[in-house]
């Protein structure tokens, strides 16, 4: 029996516990968690050895002495070279998508902008939450294909078309005009660890989640705070 291929997985996200042990499942592969970004280290990665170092969802810059010395794998929730960028998930449902591509992509200096190794279909309908979930499922198969099959990655072809990362005050309803918008933002920013959809209305802020799109209405859950303004 061959030795099992080595892997790291780096992402400090609880959601993505599941996809760590899904892969730890598979007898072919060796896996390497990295949760927090103090240990992200050249060092300890070398001490490892691992064949690819996969980035679900990591927040920060990855050093060039890392992205330089091993094979490093983002995911971006768009068909790129289409949304390079902050927020990919909400800038797509604003924009009136249903439907997306999961990209792989190597990581090179440039944002986003890295030679593709795979692309997967998917939904962007439901909560945030829902369709994070949809995609570690995705990520999961990808993983593995990409670690046994070892696909050179193709260079980005297309338009480039960049995303903005939004701020938590995009994530007002006030100024919005149609229902549809009200219950794609609520949805679009409900997810363990995303700042709910809200209004602030004199001394109080309303923030939204669960929503549900009726003929004629939104009916969702409302959380009441004081407002710190």
């Amino acid at each position: 029996m061959n030795n099992p291929i080595r892997i790291v997985i780096a992402t400090p996200h609880p959601r993505y516990d599941s996809l760590e042990f899904n892969l730890v499942e598979n007898k072919n592969l060796e896996v390497l968690r990295v949760r927090e970004k103090s240990d992200l280290e050249i060092h300890k990665l070398l001490k490892f050895n691992p064949k690819y170092v996969f980035f679900p969802h990591w927040s920060w810059i990855i050093p060039e002495e890392i992205h330089m010395k091993f094979d490093c794998v983002i995911f971006h929730m768009t068909d790129l070279p289409y949304g390079r960028g902050g927020s990919p998930l909400q800038n797509l449902i604003v924009r009136g998508h249903t439907e997306t591509k999961l990209s792989a992509i190597r990581c090179i200096k440039d944002l986003d902008a890295g030679p593709i190794y795979l692309k997967r279909n998917l939904s962007l309908l439901g909560t945030a939450e829902d369709i994070f979930l949809r995609a570690i499922r995705l990520m999961s198969e990808m993983i593995e294909l990409i670690s046994f099959d070892q696909p050179e990655p193709i260079p980005q072809n297309g338009v480039v078309t960049e995303f903005k990362r939004r701020s938590i005050n995009d994530g007002d309803l006030s100024r919005l005009k149609k229902i549809e918008e009200v219950y794609d933002f609520i949805r679009m920013l409900d997810a363990d660890g995303y700042p709910s959809a809200f209004i602030e209305k004199g001394h109080f802020r309303f923030e939204f989640t669960s929503a549900t799109l009726n003929s004629e209405d939104v009916v969702a859950k409302v959380k009441i705070t004081r407002s710190v303004q």
